[in-house]
């Protein structure tokens, strides 16, 4: 007894509805006619940004993993949230020492300095750039001066709340603005 199910060997496809393979030329047609249309999209003038330089940065483990996974997450979880300058909570925004002070107080219960100068002044070791462990304090400043704070989440970035208009997101250590003011780092769990 024969049937009417195709086989590949008879050169189509065996799933039901299919009236035959197509044709070769059909797909050089198709492939040529994607071509075109694809071509019409990029204009004349091919432009690419270049991108930030990043230095391959050492993992270091944290001296306690679990604290420092707690306030990495926690302070992940707030990006987005709006800046506000004074702003220490999630409902009212955060400037960047509130942030820092809402994290390790809401993960940890860790009363820290309320400003980023006070935050740099600090006990607790300074850490060399590629010494950085999860959970480090980074700071930003000029003139001898820190001005900003944030916390190193690992692989050369860091969460903070930049400025006014902006909210609380993820930056590289080696983008221009923060690579050209880094003043430093602390560690707070030890």
């Amino acid at each position: 007894m024969k049937t009417n199910i195709p086989s590949p060997a008879d050169g189509v496809a065996h799933y039901p509805g299919n009236p035959g393979a197509m044709p070769a030329h059909g797909w050089l047609l198709l492939l040529m006619w994607l071509g075109l249309l694809l071509a019409g999209c990029g204009g004349d003038k091919l432009v690419r940004q270049p991108l930030p330089a990043h230095r391959s940065w050492p993992l270091v483990a944290p001296a306690d993993p679990v604290r420092a996974n707690a306030v990495l997450m926690r302070a992940i979880s707030l990006v987005g949230t709006p800046y506000r300058y004074g702003g220490n909570t999630p409902d009212t925004g955060f400037d960047c020492s509130g942030l820092v002070n809402y994290v390790y107080r809401d993960m940890l219960d860790l009363r820290l300095p309320r400003t980023s100068g006070d935050l740099a002044a600090w006990q607790g070791p300074r850490i060399a750039p590629e010494r950085l462990a999860a959970a480090d304090l980074v700071f930003f400043g000029s003139g001898g001066s820190v001005s900003h704070v944030g916390i190193y989440v690992g692989e050369g970035r860091f969460v903070h709340a930049p400025s006014t208009g902006g909210t609380v997101r993820l930056d590289y250590l080696d983008g221009p603005y923060w690579r050209d003011h880094y003043s430093g780092a602390k560690r707070v769990l030890n």
